[in-house]
């Protein structure tokens, strides 16, 4: 024994996105040598504002770009040590990579619990398995057993949410691609949807990529950050890290820096961007 400590093997990724370009009607490039890594069992925060390419970068990984008439022109996306890009969604579901979309998007027209079974459309390991997880699903969303019968767009908007993360749940995914999760929710409802994020992180092992334009609260359930503006990764770190960044503080937890305390000052200083230099 030298009395050294063992080094500690960096974790297992999940996902790895390496470098990837993205491309919309075949002339606008919208992600720019984007690489991110998630590892396994981890919660992993990407970050920015609004158009910075956030959703896009769910949307590379999931799958669904073509949709809207995007794709992954350079680079690779790998889930669990194989490149998935050229998957359909429907594959990569089944391999367990799922997206919770910004807005939730939940059918209005029927009940939650039908919604929550919409799930489970591509598993093959029959209804008694299927009912056990819809049970789980109700023991995280206790709200959703209550509401289980009412039309989903009768619901309020941190139901609503509820819901689409208890329909990805049944799919019985080993990651989830959260999307904008406290977009138009009260902080109470964040904190609670955060909260049960947090315990299906450690007690189903289901790893996250947020996807969260609210840097303080991802900051905080998160081990690990990017910052993500116009379609570049400009800064990464670890959350504890990224949340005392002098940059970070100003622009995403709206804390001003000593001297710069004048509306003027602040945009001299975005103009200067002190990391993209």
């Amino acid at each position: 024994m030298n009395g050294t400590e063992p080094a500690i093997a960096p974790a297992t990724p999940i996902l790895s996105v390496n470098n990837i370009e993205v491309i919309y009607d075949h002339v606008i490039l919208v992600l720019k040598g984007v690489s991110l890594t998630v590892p396994q069992g981890g919660i992993t925060a990407l970050l920015g504002a609004n158009g910075a390419g956030k959703t896009t970068t769910l949307k590379a990984i999931s799958n669904l770009l073509h949709a809207e008439r995007g794709e992954v022109t350079k680079g690779s996306i790998v889930f669990e040590g194989n490149e998935v890009q050229a998957l359909s969604p429907n594959d990569l579901v089944r391999r367990g990579c799922i997206q919770v979309m910004e807005g939730r998007h939940c059918f209005g027209h029927l009940t939650v619990e039908d919604n929550l079974m919409t799930g489970a459309f591509t598993r093959r390991d029959g209804k008694a398995a299927i009912r056990a997880d819809l049970d789980l699903v109700y023991e995280y969303f206790p709200r959703l057993k209550v509401r289980h019968s009412s039309q989903a767009g009768y619901t309020s908007g941190g139901e609503q949410q509820m819901t689409a993360i208890g329909r990805a749940l049944m799919s019985r995914p080993k990651m989830i691609l959260l999307d904008e999760p406290s977009m138009g929710l009260a902080p109470q409802l964040v904190e609670e949807i955060f909260e049960i994020v947090k315990k299906l992180n450690e007690e189903q092992g289901v790893s996250f990529l947020l996807a969260e334009q609210n840097t303080n609260v991802a900051l905080r359930f998160a081990k690990y950050g990017y910052i993500l503006e116009s379609g570049r990764i400009v800064l990464d770190g670890e959350a504890s890290a990224l949340r005392e960044n002098e940059d970070v503080k100003e622009f995403y937890l709206g804390v001003a820096g000593e001297g710069r305390k004048s509306f003027k000052d602040v945009k001299h200083y975005k103009r200067r961007k002190r990391w993209l230099a």
